[in-house]
């Protein structure tokens, strides 16, 4: 479900459930907008988890670096057996 139909279900769920004022036999719309608005909302929430994972920033390569303090030749000598 993309962002657009999350939209759409949460608005057509609104209109469902504050605007309208007709009754309709065996169905309750306001119970039905409300179903409709967090289907909507569930939607939306994932198609947001989903874009976040595929953006740009988290797709860059993260470049570490090491320090170097001393060289070897100034480095005192390790002794073999206390390793």
């Amino acid at each position: 479900m993309r962002i657009g139909v999350s939209v759409f279900l949460i608005a057509l769920g609104a209109i469902l459930r504050f605007a309208l004022e007709t009754s309709v036999d065996g169905i309750n719309l306001g119970v039905t907008g409300v179903i409709l608005m967090v289907v909507g909302v569930i939607g939306l929430l994932v198609s947001l988890v989903f874009w976040s994972s595929l953006s740009p920033s988290r797709r860059r390569a993260r470049v570490t670096s090491t320090e170097v303090v001393g060289n070897a030749e100034t480095a005192p000598a390790r002794d073999p057996e206390n390793v």
